[in-house]
């Protein structure tokens, strides 16, 4: 039987990601603010049988966290879009 060479040759080209560091970071600090704007429109009332409409319809529920939100998706969206510096 005729035996194959299976082994393969080891390039030496350098892996280019898709992203810089730069807009990695850019991501990574949208992400953080999404994961604080989540973190503010959660909590409530703890009892099943108990609503309290001055804890859920709070202004930090309802208008400040969709706001921090936004502009966690916006930062996001920015550090995908940067074009990166040559």
């Amino acid at each position: 039987m005729a035996t194959k060479d299976s082994t393969k040759k080891v390039s030496s080209e350098k892996i280019e990601f898709l992203f810089k560091k730069e807009n990695y970071m850019i991501i990574l600090a949208g992400v953080v603010v999404l994961i604080v704007g989540y973190f503010l429109m959660s909590g409530g009332s703890q009892k099943p049988n108990e609503f309290n409409t001055d804890e859920i319809y709070s202004f930090r529920r309802i208008t400040l966290a969709p706001i921090v939100v936004i502009i966690g998706y916006v930062i996001v969206m920015f550090g995908i879009l940067k074009k990166p510096k040559e």
